[in-house]
Parts: C-alpha cells; structure tokens; sequence
C-alpha cells in the first residue's frame, strides 16, 4: 500500500495536481474549489473555444467570475488545456462530462468512455481517477474499470477509481460547490479512503458511502425523486385548469403544513442536465433485471407533453382573440431551462419554439442572459439572437409566452403591452393589471 500512502500525503499536503475532465457547469465550479483550497488543478476540455477564453481571462458560465480564473491562470495554479497527452501529470484525474440520452433514450455513454479510454493512454502508477458524471449504479466498475485496467496497471497496487455524484445546481446562492455534502463509494476501500480525502480537502461535510454502486444510485433516486413529484404537480394543472381551480395557490395552501408536504411546481417541461435524463439511466438498467419502473416511465411521458401542453394553450388563447396559431408572432420570455441563469441544457424553451415554429408560428425569444441562442447537441437554434424587451417591440407580437422566469424582467410592462400573455411559470402573480389578458399554462 506504498503507492496509497504516498498519494495521501499528496492530498493532505496540498501537493498533489487535480487534473479535471470537463470544463463546464461541474468541472469549472470544482476547478475553482481545488485551486481555492491550495491546490494547482489542470482543466482539461475538447472544446478549444472554453480554452481559449479562460486563457484570456474570460468567463462562459455567468455565476463563475471571470477575474477568479484569470488571477489562477496568472499564477500558474490553473492551467486549462485541450491536449490529452497532459494527462500523466495529474495525480488525481476527476471526470466530469455529459451523459446523455440516445435518440432511442438509452444512455449515451460515448463521453465517458471516451475520456476513460483518453485517460488510460496516459495512466500512470499513483493516480487516482473519480468519476463524476451521473449514470446509472454500475457504471464505474462496468465500464470505467476495464478501459483503465486495459493500460496495463492494476487497481489499489498502481492506481485508484472512486465515484463521487456532482450535485451542482446552477445559479443557486444558498448553496455552493462547498457547501452541498459530497457523497464518495470507492471501488475499493483504499480508493475510497483517498477519494474522501481529496474531496474532504475542498468540501465541508464527506459522506462516505460502502461502494460506488450505493453511490451512482444516491444520484438517481434524488433525480428521480424530483422528476416524479414534478410530473405529478404537471398533471394535476392540467387537470386544474380544465376544473378553473388555481394549481399555484394550491399548492402556497398545501406548503403551509409544516410535515408530510414537500412543494414542487408545475413548468412548461423539464429542463437542466439532470432531471430530464437521469432516471431513464435507472430504466434502462433495471430492464437488465427484468424489472419495469412504471413511475419513471409515467412520469417521463408526462413531463415530455408539458410543452405540448403550452403550445396547445398558447393556440387556444390566441383564438379566442381571433387569431389563428399558424402566422402569428410569438415572443418567447427565457431561453433557460430555469431562471436566471444562462444554461440551456434541455431546456423546454428550445422545444416550445420548435414546436411553435413546425405549426407556422414566427418565433423570437428574449433572455436578458443569453444573447446568441447557444449550440445544443439535439437542436439547432444558433440563428437565433435574443429580442430587446421594449414597448414597441413587446407590441409587435400575438403573444408573449413566458416559459423562464427570471426575475430581472418587468413583467408589470409586459403584461401592460402586450396583447396576449401566456405564462406557464406564474410569473405575472403579482401584477395586478392583468385585465384578461394573461392566460396560465
């Protein structure tokens, strides 16, 4: 157990190099927490453009400031790169990309073989490798195990693995990479020894969990969690609306017993990296067991018709002004999947419009964060530029369908000039001249 033994007066003497895998809405919050810890971190993406700018001192996700990485880079304590052949020089190796869904919704699991497969060109002996990314309970010892051991080096005699659940949530102040208890399952007692003492370096409370398996599926059953009592509010506004009862203040009734409620609240669909996707990873290997998970299914179904839903509605409320679906202009508030932030990952803002468009509707959007529609790996939407929200240009439109609510808009002026508001966030509550012209969806 030399070669633990060294690692750890690495970890615990701040010597040891992070190296991390991803530089994007997990990897560039932890990067930050390692370098303020002490540590010297090399960021490592495929994305040249994310490189290039966090060189020059520039920023691309909005809560993490610019002048932060800029001061780090300056020091040499944080050095991104796009070149993989620097993978031998960390000596803990954190994987943070995506995992999304294939077309058919199974796991798409090419980013993180690929990067396990990049890492274990360069693998060398005293390296410990933790794999963030959310998937399903499995995935480390299946998948992530064999590409490294196919280097040649031998788990806890040469080299560690560990997996540890990112639970970032973007654009939150009450809680931060720091603060959020870290739950850590290593593949082996040792390597989970050495991951809890990375992480327990840079976060206030570790939670050491018996395996990585028990610590894969904590993720999936805290997203899941969320995406079966979020389908459930979906489907009850449904229901609401066709019984004219207000669904938002039933559920500001509901919240007010103090045990037994948790509230969760209706939206257009489900949006961020983790809810939308996470629980069809828990599906697709309980078919391995022969097990159906009918609340995940049910509620995936229902929450993918939300937007339907909206689009629905937003025809409707247009014929009753005499105004057909088809040619009419609508405004989009908020391309964000939720407010006040500028990540659009899977966001139901992109499928609203692209189900608006495919009906002949003339959409634009507004997002006071996103100025250029972003590139996404299942739309194309990068033509878009996001619309001034001025008088005259709130005036332009059939509608203003509100799908973010981010609380830097003037809602009072848009509902004052608009001619019809559609808003599926409840986002106009407490503008008081409505005067018939908001519609809730």
């Amino acid at each position: 157990m030399k070669t633990a033994e060294a690692l750890m007066r690495k970890i615990q003497d701040r010597s040891a190099v992070v190296g991390i895998m991803g530089l994007g809405y997990v990897g560039l919050p932890l990067a930050r927490e390692f370098t303020g810890a002490g540590f010297h971190v090399i960021g490592f993406d495929v994305d040249d453009r994310k490189v290039s700018m966090l060189k020059a001192g520039k920023t691309y996700i909005r809560h993490l400031p610019a002048s932060h990485f800029k001061r780090l880079y300056e020091q040499g304590r944080f050095r991104p790169t796009s070149d993989m052949k620097e993978l031998k020089k960390p000596d803990c190796v954190i994987i943070c990309v995506p995992t999304p869904l294939t077309k058919m919704r199974d796991p798409d699991m090419s980013y993180v073989e690929g990067t396990a497969r990049a890492i274990a060109g360069h693998l060398r002996k005293g390296q410990l490798v933790i794999l963030e990314s959310t998937t399903y309970p499995g995935t480390t010892r299946e998948v992530v195990q064999p590409i490294l051991e196919a280097a040649g080096l031998k788990l806890d005699e040469d080299y560690f693995l560990a997996y540890s659940p990112e639970r970032e949530d973007p654009g939150r102040t009450d809680h931060n990479t720091r603060s959020i208890p870290k739950v850590v399952g290593g593949l082996t007692a040792a390597s989970g020894k050495l991951a809890l003492a990375l992480y327990g370096s840079v976060v206030r409370q570790v939670v050491p969990v018996s395996n990585c398996e028990i610590a894969e599926a904590c993720k999936i059953v805290e997203n899941v969690y969320r995406c079966v009592n979020i389908a459930l509010v979906n489907e009850l506004k449904v229901l609401f609306e066709k019984m004219d009862i207000d669904v938002w203040e039933v559920i500001d009734a509901a919240k007010t017993k103090p045990f037994g409620f948790q509230a969760f609240y209706p939206g257009p669909g489900l949006g961020g990296h983790c809810i939308p996707i996470d629980p069809f990873y828990l599906s697709w290997k309980a078919r391995e067991f022969g097990m159906p998970t009918r609340f995940i299914e049910l509620a995936g179904e229902i929450n993918t018709r939300m937007p339907q839903h909206v689009v629905d509605r937003v025809a409707d409320a247009l014929n009753a002004h005499g105004k057909p679906l088809r040619g009419s202009r609508v405004l989009v508030l908020g391309l964000a999947y939720k407010k006040d932030v500028d990540d659009v990952r899977e966001s139901p803002s992109v499928t609203l419009i692209e189900l608006l468009q495919s009906r002949g509707v003339k959409v634009s959007y507004h997002d006071p964060f996103i100025p250029v529609a972003k590139p996404m790996r299942e739309h194309n939407i990068t033509h878009m530029r996001s619309t001034p929200l001025t008088v005259a240009n709130i005036r332009k439109f059939d509608c203003v369908l509100i799908a973010t609510d981010h609380s830097t808009i003037d809602y009072d002026q848009v509902v004052k000039h608009a001619a019809l508001v559609v808003d599926s966030r409840n986002a106009t509550r407490d503008v008081k001249a409505r005067n018939g012209r908001v519609v809730m969806a």
